[in-house]
């Protein structure tokens, strides 16, 4: 089994190298595991350069191995999709370009998918790398409260800065909707999956993400725009926010 791991990347030069020195570092331990060798573990990297005027290419491309794809109209779902074009992996992950692999998340995703055929997707929430103290721990409170019930609620979640799903499945839906800005994005292709298998997210698939949106945007607006989104998408089939500049 192969995995191709996207990181669409839109300025992000500040971000990106912690977030690959993780994907390499976690590449290097499992493959030290008993259960890489029997899945045929084999991985390869894609960063999307999604219309960057920093230096985020030229950074990805210090990389030995790393796979750089320019997608010169911006946008996260347009960027998705470049890096699904260019997967050749039978599991395709999504992550943050300021985001980090936590130990042990490749095994969690292997396992996953290895047991069980029918699994589509496999996701989880953040945990908070550059937070601190009372915010660190409100964040991922929220977190724990909120993700269980939504899920038991709608039957399917993804965080799109933290999801694996099969490449069969995702080209067996259409890929990701190029028509959807930014946000409820994550929520459209869950739902949209879900339609051919189970789209799993477990509390303990988790990564080290950035707070630095709950910091520009403050808890409650960006708490209360990604909840309306998910809510949008569930019961209506479209997003609450039209665009991401809606927030900004």
């Amino acid at each position: 089994m192969k995995i191709t791991i996207v990181v669409p990347a839109h300025n992000e030069e500040k971000y990106i190298e912690n977030c690959l020195d993780s994907v390499l570092k976690e590449i290097k331990s499992f493959e030290n595991t008993g259960l890489a060798r029997r899945t045929s573990f084999e991985s390869e990297i894609i960063v999307v350069n999604n219309a960057s005027t920093d230096k985020t290419k030229t950074v990805a491309k210090k990389y030995q191995g790393v796979i750089v794809v320019d997608e010169p109209e911006k946008g996260l779902t347009k960027a998705r999709q470049a890096g699904l074009e260019h997967a050749t992996g039978d599991l395709v992950a999504n992550i943050d370009a300021d985001t980090m692999l936590p130990f042990g998340w490749l095994e969690k995703a292997f396992a996953e998918f290895s047991a069980n055929p029918g699994t589509v997707s496999l996701s989880g929430p953040f945990r908070y790398h550059d937070l601190e103290g009372f915010k660190k721990f409100i964040a991922e409170r929220i977190w724990n409260i909120s993700a269980p019930p939504a899920y038991f609620f709608a039957g399917y979640m993804i965080l799109g800065a933290n999801f694996v799903a099969r490449k069969k499945a995702l080209l067996q839906i259409g890929g990701f909707d190029k028509n959807i800005d930014f946000y409820g994005e994550d929520t459209n292709l869950a739902r949209r999956l879900s339609y051919v298998g189970k789209v799993k997210f477990s509390m303990k698939f988790f990564i080290w993400g950035s707070g630095r949106r709950l910091m520009e945007n403050g808890f409650l607006k960006t708490e209360w725009t990604y909840g309306m989104n998910f809510l949008w998408e569930v019961l209506f089939k479209r997003p609450f926010t039209k665009t991401y500049k809606d927030i900004r």
